[in-house]
């Protein structure tokens, strides 16, 4: 039984790994400023708080009503100069960010690798 689990696992960890060395460049770096700087509010799951949804993402379920996704990475409707628009101007509860705090091409990265979870949740 232990030998089939750590099978199941290593192939699991192997096509992570796959996956993760198949990704755009751009997509990859994207993913990891996301989830550094945008995750932490507008990311899937719980708050830490036992809130169903991080408070970015409850704030935008709310004010969209099911037109759209509250969650960032299952949306589709975020391009870079878009994403330009809320990062640097800040909107509602959310400040805006400075370029020396979140440059133009992490935005670019950020927008890309929403576009690739958006479409990878609608698969």
């Amino acid at each position: 039984m232990r030998v089939l689990l750590a099978s199941v696992a290593l192939g699991a960890a192997l096509s992570l790994s796959v996956a993760a060395q198949d990704e755009d460049p751009q997509v990859a770096h994207g993913r990891q400023v996301f989830e550094r700087q945008c995750a932490p509010c507008h990311g899937q799951g719980p708050g830490d708080d036992g809130s169903a949804m991080l408070p970015g993402t409850a704030a935008l379920t709310e004010k969209y009503e099911g037109s759209r996704p509250g969650a960032l990475e299952l949306r589709s409707d975020l391009p870079a100069p878009v994403l330009s628009l809320f990062v640097r101007r800040g909107v509602g509860a959310m400040s805006p960010f400075r370029a020396s705090e979140l440059s133009d091409d992490d935005i670019a990265a950020i927008a890309a690798y929403l576009d690739a979870s958006s479409a990878a949740a609608r698969e």
